[in-house]
C-alpha cells in the first residue's frame, strides 16, 4: 500500500471544495480521475513535473471510492487527514454539532493502541 498516495490524495482533495463536492457526489469517478490525473504531479514543485509510478492498489482505489474511513483508518491513512476530509463531505448530514465527529469516533471505537502505523 501507498501510504503516501492515499495521503496525498486526501489532503488534495480537502484543500478545494470544489474536489470535496466532486469526490461527495462522485467517489468512484473522483478517485479514478485524480489517480490518472494528479497522482503522480508531485507536490510543491513548479510546473508540471510529474513521476511515473504512483498508483493506487485494488484495496485502496475501493476503500476510497466507497469513503470507508474505516478501512483507510485500518490501512494506515493518515487518521487528521481522513477526519477532516469526512467532516467537509459528511458533516452537513447531521443536525446536531459534533454529531459526524461522534459517529467517526464510535466506528473506529474497536481499535485500541497500538493504533495501525501511520507513518509513511
Amino acid at each position: 500500500m501507498s501510504k503516501y498516495l492515499v495521503n496525498k490524495f486526501l489532503y488534495s482533495i480537502d484543500r478545494d471544495p470544489d474536489l470535496v463536492e466532486r469526490y461527495r457526489e462522485d467517489p468512484r469517478g473522483t478517485v479514478t480521475w485524480w489517480e490518472a490525473e494528479q497522482a503522480n504531479v508531485i507536490l510543491n514543485c513548479p510546473g508540471l513535473e510529474r513521476s511515473t509510478w504512483l498508483a493506487f492498489s485494488d484495496t485502496e482505489r475501493e476503500v476510497l471510492a466507497t469513503h470507508d474511513y474505516v478501512g483507510l483508518f485500518e490501512l494506515g491513512a493518515h487518521c487528521f487527514l481522513s477526519l477532516t476530509l469526512f467532516i467537509a463531505l459528511f458533516e452537513r448530514d447531521y443536525a446536531e454539532p459534533l454529531a459526524f465527529q461522534r459517529e467517526y469516533a464510535a466506528r473506529l471505537s474497536h481499535w485500541t493502541v497500538p493504533y495501525p502505523d501511520i507513518a509513511t
